[in-house]
């Protein structure tokens, strides 16, 4: 088997076309500069009130996605749109703050936070636990736009155009992650209002910002996310429920940002983990680029995951960690026994599970799962080597 972008559609066909032509009738919504994105944003917001730090970060994401990402029309237009979006939404939630002073000193209960490698059953776990009415998984909308759900203005269908026209250009996507208006959704979707998102470099090749990344200190851009989470419960006093692959890379400031926060690491057998991650990523970039190269996106899985895997076993051996209780979990367990894993959560979160049979069946009930027709992937499409990556991972326990 070797890796094929997906097949696009010919209304898909349609929209790309457009987009390339519309691309050479007006170059300047396609531009990829500073001036021409703070400008955008600037119609609805002043950089003054944009996040600490955003300068820099805007100049290394914009950089990086017009010289490295080899963005098609659609693309291009995404990854102005995602600037454009982080900067105002940065200011729009400032703003909401100082409209409601209390928001700033709300007390959130210590949420729990669901981390691992890509496809290591996350996603799963955490809109499964999403179900239990007393716990608030956020759905897209109220993580794109925390500030209107403190308002009383907030929907949650608000995001429907933009899941719709995603599945219309790579319906590959509901395979490989479903997703939709009332499907909750990874925290990165609210992050990164200073330009600093492990998230943008699922979605495309940004070889020069991970670098970037890499040396960042994000404990702001944590602090802002608690910010936002904290708007989300002026009207919804529920405990949060949270997930992000990307948080595995950042669990120190994960931790000083929540305090006493449990946290919910997944462990899967290191070879299907990177190479699933992979597919997904494979599948995310050929939506917004023609020339996605799997060896590369495999070699950017495999050198991002262990620095992640790295940061985090160094921060469960350090001091932090006796602000967090961690509570680690098999892939094994949690697809076959999902009620003992269940049973350990709900008791690290101090808190009394439902009925934990008739609450696994109904999610598999109402959320089959493969729903959307398999994922299939061979770590060989992707240059992954077993006994190699298998050596290289040997730091994890259990990796072998």
């Amino acid at each position: 088997m070797t890796w094929q972008p997906p097949t696009r559609s010919a209304v898909a066909e349609q929209i790309y076309a457009a987009a390339e032509q519309d691309r050479t009738q007006r170059p300047e919504r396609y531009a990829l500069d500073v001036d021409s994105i703070v400008e955008r944003a600037e119609k609805r917001f002043c950089a003054d009130h944009f996040a600490d730090g955003w300068h820099d970060g805007l100049v290394e994401f914009l950089g990086s996605a017009a010289q490295d990402a080899r963005l098609n029309a659609v693309g291009t237009r995404m990854a102005a749109q995602s600037a454009v979006g982080r900067l105002t939404a940065g200011a729009a939630i400032g703003t909401c703050q100082r409209d409601h002073p209390g928001a700033a000193s709300t007390g959130l209960t210590p949420p729990i936070v669901i981390i691992g490698g890509w496809r290591t059953g996350t996603t799963f776990l955490f809109r499964l636990l999403g179900t239990d009415p007393r716990l608030h998984a956020p759905l897209p909308a109220e993580l794109v736009a925390p500030w209107s759900f403190a308002d009383g203005a907030g929907s949650p269908v608000a995001t429907a155009a933009a899941t719709d026209l995603l599945h219309t250009l790579n319906p590959a996507m509901a395979h490989v992650h479903p997703s939709g208006p009332d499907l909750p959704e990874e925290c990165v979707l609210a992050m990164g209002t200073d330009l600093r998102n492990w998230g943008f470099t699922s979605m495309m090749r940004l070889p020069s910002y991970a670098r970037w990344l890499t040396g960042q200190n994000l404990g702001a851009s944590y602090r802002r996310y608690r910010e936002a989470l904290q708007l989300l419960s002026v009207n919804d006093p529920r405990r949060f429920v949270l997930k992000a692959p990307a948080h595995t890379a950042e669990l120190d400031h994960l931790i000083a940002a929540f305090p006493g926060v449990v946290v919910v690491q997944i462990h899967r057998d290191i070879v299907p983990t990177l190479a699933s991650g992979a597919s997904l990523f494979a599948v995310y970039r050929a939506t917004y680029s023609d020339h996605v190269d799997p060896i590369e996106v495999g070699r950017q899985q495999v050198d991002q995951s262990e620095l992640w895997f790295r940061r985090a076993a160094a921060v469960r051996a350090s001091a932090s960690s006796e602000h967090a209780t961690f509570v680690d979990i098999e892939y094994d367990d949690l697809v076959g026994h999902p009620t003992g894993v269940l049973e350990k959560i709900y008791a690290a979160a101090g808190l009394e599970p439902p009925g934990l049979d008739e609450f696994v069946a109904a999610y598999r009930t109402a959320h089959p799962r493969d729903a959307g027709g398999a994922h299939r992937y061979q770590p060989a499409d992707f240059g992954i080597e077993p006994g190699e990556i298998r050596d290289r991972f040997a730091f994890l326990t259990g990796s072998s």
